[in-house]
């Protein structure tokens, strides 16, 4: 899926190229400023440029972050780059909207709230909450169960994002959630 000059570029950008990480940057800025706008405008419709601005930058940190980790995590033969960031970008921005929204308690919960002892850790996201293995969901089982459960994404909104069937997704869930039971010993 990926072209060879692609694949140039991601390398070299691994190897910390700032001539390469420039270029890449030049190239799919775009990509990414479009696909923040519209979960913005989606999620958050509020949302002014600033915001746009500050997500966009959250998703180029976010792929730099710990010697380009998560840059390095794109696989070419599972999705085309540019779908591979729509979905980075997508997701950051979500995440911006989650934290910067707050915590509202409808008025008849109010005393039952204010009288419960405070949380003892944030919210985690699923895998982490479980403690899932390196290794045991595949990276497209992992981004499924991530959009499905994390991001409460319909399985039509997430085949359109992946560009695939909505029963290949669901397919994808049933098998990841089965590796899950088999590792876990539910039944």
């Amino acid at each position: 899926m990926a072209s060879e000059r692609e694949s140039f570029e991601l390398s070299a950008c691994l190897r910390g190229d700032k001539r390469a990480w420039d270029a890449f940057v030049e190239r799919y800025a775009r990509v990414i400023f479009a696909a923040v706008q519209r979960a913005l405008r989606m999620h958050a419709p509020q949302a002014n440029d600033a915001d746009v601005q500050d997500a966009a930058q959250e998703v180029f940190v976010r792929l730099v972050k710990d010697d380009f980790r998560l840059l390095g995590s794109y696989d070419p033969s599972r999705a085309a780059l540019t779908t591979w960031l729509t979905i980075v970008a997508r997701s950051t921005a979500i995440d911006q909207v989650r934290r910067k929204r707050p915590q509202t308690v409808g008025l008849e919960h109010a005393a039952e709230t204010a009288a419960a002892p405070p949380p003892t850790a944030g919210p985690a996201r699923a895998t982490e909450a479980v403690g899932i293995p390196d290794g045991l969901l595949s990276p497209r089982q992992q981004l499924v169960l991530r959009m499905v459960f994390d991001e409460e994404m319909p399985v039509e909104q997430v085949a359109a994002v992946l560009g695939v069937e909505a029963q290949t997704v669901r397919s994808t869930q049933h098998k990841a959630i089965s590796k899950l039971r088999e590792h876990f010993g539910a039944t």
